[in-house]
C-alpha cells in the first residue's frame, strides 16, 4: 500500500469535548488535513516536545525513548495504520539491526514517541481518501448559498441528527466553510457524515 508522510500543521483545543484536543496533521506534499481527536495528557506531551520543553521530571513517552534507546532499538517511523469506525490506529516501526517489529499505539501516544526521535509519520492513501479534508475555493454564487447553511445551522444547532438531514452539497459548503475557520474538528463531523454516505 502507498504510504503518504504527513506533518503536524496544528494542536488546539476541542469545542465540544473538554479535556480534549484536536491534532491537525496535514500530507507533505498536497492540501489534504486529517484531523484527530486526542486526550489533554497526550496534547501536552506532544505539545512539550514541539516547543522544546525539557521538564524536570521525564515524562512516559520520554521514559520510552530512554528504555529504547537502553535496549539499542531504532524507531524508524510512525504509521497512522487503520481507521474503524471513527477511531484511528497506529504503529510505531522499530528494529534492533535484527528484526523489525511494529508496534500497536493509539495516534497521539505514538506521534508524542516519534517526535521525540525525530522520526517521520505517515499514513495510507486509503486512509487519507476515507478520512481526509480537502478544502475547496468557492464562487461567488456558493458563498451566498454558504451564508444560508450558517444561517440554519445557528437555528437549528449542528448535531449529528441535523447533519444528517442536509444535502451533500449543503456539507461540502459547512465543511469548506469549517475549514477556512480552522474548526476542524466541526470538519471532522461533517466528514464523518459525508464519508457514511459514500
Amino acid at each position: 500500500m502507498k504510504k503518504i508522510k504527513l506533518e503536524i500543521l496544528g494542536l488546539s483545543p476541542s469545542q465540544s469535548q473538554a479535556g480534549s484536543f484536536a491534532l491537525v496533521l496535514g500530507e507533505e506534499l498536497g492540501n489534504r488535513r486529517l484531523p484527530i481527536i486526542i486526550g489533554v495528557f497526550e496534547a501536552q506531551a506532544i505539545a512539550v516536545q514541539i516547543e522544546n520543553i525539557v521538564p524536570n521530571r521525564p515524562m512516559t513517552h520520554d521514559l520510552f525513548k530512554s528504555f529504547a534507546d537502553g535496549m539499542n532499538y531504532t524507531l524508524k517511523e510512525i504509521v497512522i495504520s487503520d481507521l474503524k469506525e471513527g477511531i484511528f490506529y497506529a504503529k510505531i516501526v522499530c528494529t534492533d539491526n535484527l528484526r523489525e517489529v511494529e508496534i500497536d499505539a493509539r495516534p497521539s501516544d505514538a506521534i508524542a514517541i516519534g517526535l521525540r526521535f525525530d522520526i517521520p509519520i505517515f499514513t495510507y492513501e486509503a486512509i487519507l481518501s476515507e478520512a481526509g479534508i480537502v478544502s475547496s475555493s468557492l464562487t461567488e454564487d456558493e458563498e451566498d448559498e454558504e451564508d444560508g447553511v450558517k444561517e440554519t445551522l445557528r437555528t437549528t444547532g449542528s448535531s449529528k441528527d441535523q447533519l444528517r438531514d442536509l444535502t451533500f452539497d449543503e456539507l461540502q459548503r459547512m465543511l469548506d466553510d469549517a475549514l477556512s475557520k480552522e474548526d476542524y474538528e466541526k470538519a471532522a463531523s461533517i466528514r464523518d457524515e459525508m464519508g457514511r454516505r459514500n
